[in-house]
């Protein structure tokens, strides 16, 4: 359901809305069919996507030297699995989520990778998630002990409530959560809610301080945000998922 509150999904409710109000109210099908034109056009624009997208990427930027824990979290949700005629395990967008991982276990920010991700079967099922983010932490020079997995997560908060059972189980207290930009202040609120000392260190930023900046006098630049762009109606539609996750968290008491 929450499908037809995004951009695309009320879009098409209200062109369908307008197909059945044609005949016998052609004023309020027009009405309909305006709003469908002005949610596609608004949420496909570059300076809206970018101020929603950077509205939540912002909140944590990455801190100059990152302090040292006793884990690196690396969330799930950054992977395709091995399945024909995939060579092996791919990488999504979210893919930045492992290899920022990887980098600061070779950096010595921390001596453990917990990876947690399963794997829902409505979505094409395969291997949990964990499996496939240490197959590829492995073949960036992570040996096998430094690895644990956490493989029966299905959302951010199962993330949360399955990584700090592993924490007690281990005694380890202070955690570095990799995750992207976009999706750090949910995770972050998550995780705090639960007692864990988590330390923001976010990466897959979409947006950079230049996008934020205040656009030139370039007529170019003017009409490039202007004119409807499939991807940037994408990241709108990411940010509006992030905005909604965070209120049904909250009305659950898990943020």
């Amino acid at each position: 359901m929450p499908l037809f509150l995004y951009p695309l999904g009320l879009t098409c409710l209200l062109l369908m809305l307008a197909l059945v109000l044609l005949w016998r109210r052609p004023r309020l099908a027009a009405i309909s069919i305006s709003l469908s034109l002005i949610l596609l056009l608004a949420g496909s624009n570059g300076w809206v996507s970018n101020w929603l997208v950077g509205s939540l990427e912002f909140q944590n930027l990455p801190a100059t030297e990152v302090p040292r824990a006793e884990a690196i979290v690396v969330l799930g949700g950054a992977t395709k699995p091995q399945s024909p005629p995939r060579p092996w395990v791919e990488v999504n967008e979210a893919g930045d989520r492992v290899l920022y991982g990887a980098k600061l276990y070779r950096d010595n920010q921390a001596p453990l990778m917990i990876l947690s991700g399963g794997r829902i079967d409505w979505r094409g099922g395969g291997p949990p998630e964990s499996a496939d983010m240490a197959e590829l932490v492995r073949s960036m020079g992570v040996p096998e002990s430094a690895i644990l997995q956490e493989p029966n997560s299905r959302n951010t908060r199962e993330n949360a409530v399955n990584v700090q059972q592993l924490m007690e189980a281990r005694g380890i207290r202070r955690i570095l959560l990799v995750t992207s930009a976009m999706h750090m202040p949910r995770s972050l609120m998550i995780f705090k809610k639960l007692g864990i000392d988590a330390i923001a260190a976010p990466t897959d930023f979409l947006t950079a301080q230049q996008d934020l900046q205040e656009p030139g006098s370039s007529l170019e630049a003017v009409i490039l945000n202007v004119l409807p762009d499939a991807d940037r109606l994408h990241r709108t539609t990411l940010a509006l998922k992030e905005y909604l996750g965070i209120g049904i968290y909250w009305l659950r008491r898990w943020v």
